[in-house]
């Protein structure tokens, strides 16, 4: 018993801790509730609106502006008056109906891409009771049934709208009912652009009336030097089209929308980033009006390393001798056109860079710009490599300074002879080689490096490792590898596969493998800066936006980049160097004009090309090249003058001297701007 009584006062007292502590949770609960409901109802009701309001971004926004690096303006924002319609919560089909019959007349359109589907679909909302009673009882009992569907009952009612229905339609009206409604509802749909004063005048004054159309600008680049530097200036995508397809994966996993305006090629497009501007944010209210929740703001602007007055005067000089040789010089009929590229070779910036293309169509002669193919077509650079070849002897002890070979036609049992230029040259040393552009000096010189014994006509057995060698030195000074230059496209060029023992000589001459434009520009700047070779680029500052005309404050100054230094002895280097210096009294002569103390190699190449564009190689052809840079000791500046195809043929007929010419007037034009 006494037990018993015991169990229970300890029952008892277990029930008055469980109810104390009930109490004392159910207080927490309750003040904590309290200080919720009293002092934090408006912080927590913030964070609820935060998570659940709306907001939509304007569509367009000005990009930053591009400079030259004199901080001429290049590319610029114009706005462009713009119609819109923003279809506002509640507006029934008859409010839209009503809202284009009230407008039409005061726009001018162009309608010629409404379609059969665009005529049919306004006849369908505005004859609804016609269009109804084109589908039978039966189709509507099969609807209900489930065994037709909303779209198979739409795709009847299309094609029993007849022509004489269709016809009846007006035209203006089915256009901007197009306009007006595809995409999402919340969606701004662009009516028209470069509207009239009148037009936007009429809209921005009846806003009440119209009912969601309303009118803004959008902003367009604006290019001040018009088709100068325009193709690598590059594009932009507009709000109608939106992101091209090919771009759509790439900027949407960057969070673009797919009406935004963005860069879709060259420059406009590697520096997106930095262009795009900020859009104004806005709150989406319930009645589908806008209330701004933060200013947006123009991108930053960006300053090149061209200098557009350089740049103007260069595609002059081409369009004047590219034009003038294709007229009036002769065995020209397969040239269609020349490159220039000009570097300041001890910071890597791109000066000037132009290619001018001829097309003839109607028997009439056109040029155009081609300045894309410098960084993607690969030219025969012939005796222009003769730089990064002989480099090879002297890296692999093939040669030394002053080693000299007897300058005769080489012979390998089976195969044409292998000659200079020009015969009778006699011995020669390596900077003599370089002078006279001597093919043999560098035969002999490639087969020292292949281990290879020579005779007159007979077989000649080389170490294969010999191309290895020979491409790795020419790599160094940037040929046959991309140059990481700051645009989106770019190629290797073309490297041969086969390992005859005449390919290998014919490399040691620039007359295997192919490079593009810009790799010899690398190449040239390269030996021009005593083997440092510095990242080819194009933009050179980066500016803040400014809320003004001026340019904006220093963000970002790209220094110059050492990206390699040739692996090979200075004395060595010096000897190149001596070579290209004395190329300038000989093969070289007046290539760069009045400038002073100029050095380089010129290139002369068999080419052949496929006239029919069936996919063969059908015509012989000479391509003329020329690298140079000035002053020797202290560069200011390296060139790159290419005329690929300049002669038919491969024999002695006349070739055009077009190359030498706009070398010498390219040469002497930018020494005038850098003095």
């Amino acid at each position: 018993m006494k037990k018993y009584k015991k169990n229970i006062r300890n029952s008892n007292n277990r029930i008055v801790v469980l109810i104390i502590l009930i109490v004392i949770v159910f207080g927490i609960i309750i003040y904590e509730l309290s200080l919720l409901q009293l002092f934090d109802k408006n912080k927590y009701q913030k964070i609820l609106s935060d998570i659940t309001i709306s907001t939509i971004e304007s569509t367009s926004v000005p990009r930053g502006r591009i400079y030259d690096r004199n901080y001429n303006l290049l590319v610029d924002n114009v706005g462009v008056k713009t119609i819109y319609y923003k279809r506002k919560k509640g507006t029934s089909n008859n409010d839209l109906i009503s809202i284009i019959k009230l407008i039409k007349d005061h726009l001018e359109l162009d309608i010629s891409l409404l379609s059969d589907r665009n005529i049919k679909d306004y006849f369908i909302i505005t004859n609804k009771d016609i269009v109804d009673n084109k589908i039978s009882k039966e189709e509507y009992d099969k609807y209900k049934e489930r065994k037709l569907t909303a779209d198979d009952l739409l795709n009847l009612k299309l094609e029993r709208i007849t022509k004489n229905e269709m016809d009846s339609v007006d035209k203006k009206e089915a256009w901007l009912y197009y306009l007006m409604t595809k995409g999402y509802y919340y969606d701004e749909n662009i009516i028209k652009t470069y509207a009239s004063e009148e037009e936007y005048a009429y809209v921005a004054s009846n806003i009440d009336k119209l009912n969601g159309i309303n009118v803004k600008l959008e902003w367009e680049r604006k290019y001040l030097y018009g088709d100068t530097f325009r193709t690598i200036l590059g594009n932009i995508s507009n709000t109608s089209s939106g992101i091209p397809k090919e771009l759509k994966e790439y900027y949407l996993s960057k969070g673009y929308s797919l009406n935004d305006k963005v860069g879709v090629s060259y420059i406009e497009y590697q520096y997106e980033d930095l262009l795009k501007g900020e859009k104004n944010l806005y709150k989406l209210n319930d009645d589908n009006s806008y209330s701004l929740i933060k200013e947006g703001k123009r991108g930053n602007d960006i300053v090149l390393t061209i200098d557009i007055k350089m740049q103007q005067e260069i595609e002059k000089i081409l369009d004047e001798e590219v034009m003038n040789a294709k007229l009036n010089n002769l065995n020209t009929s397969l040239y269609d056109g020349s490159d220039v590229i000009v570097v300041e070779p001890s910071t890597g910036e791109i000066l000037a860079f132009a290619s001018k293309f001829l097309i003839e169509k109607n028997g009439n002669l056109s040029l155009y710009d081609n300045s894309p193919s410098l960084l993607t077509n690969p030219v025969t650079p012939g005796s222009m490599v003769k730089g990064a070849s002989i480099s090879t002897g002297f890296k692999n002890g093939a040669i030394d300074i002053g080693t000299t070979f007897m300058d005769e036609c080489v012979k390998i049992q089976n195969t044409p002879d292998k000659c200079s230029w020009i015969s009778g040259i006699g011995i020669v040393n390596d900077v003599e080689a370089l002078a006279i552009s001597s093919n043999v000096y560098q035969y002999k010189t490639a087969m020292k490096v292949a281990n290879a014994s020579y005779c007159y006509n007979c077989p000649l057995t080389i170490d294969e490792s010999a191309f290895d060698k020979y491409r790795s030195m020419f790599n160094e000074y940037g040929l046959g590898v991309k140059t990481n230059i700051d645009l989106p496209v770019e190629s290797n060029g073309v490297i041969g596969t086969k390992k005859d023992s005449g390919l290998l000589l014919d490399l040691s001459i620039g007359q295997y493998d192919s490079y593009t434009p810009i790799q010899l520009a690398s190449y040239i700047s390269t030996i021009a800066m005593s083997g440092n070779r510095y990242q080819l680029h194009f933009l050179k500052e980066i500016r803040n936006s400014s809320k003004t005309d001026e340019i904006g404050e220093l963000k970002e100054k790209i220094e110059p980049k050492l990206v390699h230094k040739v692996d090979l002895d200075s004395k060595f280097m010096d000897r190149i160097r001596e070579g290209f210096n004395r190329v300038m009294d000989s093969t070289g002569y007046d290539y760069m004009g009045d400038v002073p103390y100029p050095s380089g190699k010129t290139g002369s190449a068999e080419t052949f090309k496929d006239t029919d564009e069936d996919g063969d190689i059908d015509s012989a052809t000479m391509s003329k090249g020329f690298v140079g840079y000035a002053p020797k000791d202290n560069p200011m500046f390296s060139m790159v003058i290419l005329s690929p195809n300049v002669k038919t043929g491969h024999d002695n007929g006349y070739t055009s001297p077009v190359n030498y010419k706009i070398s010498k007037r390219v040469a002497n034009k930018v020494f005038e701007f850098l003095q």
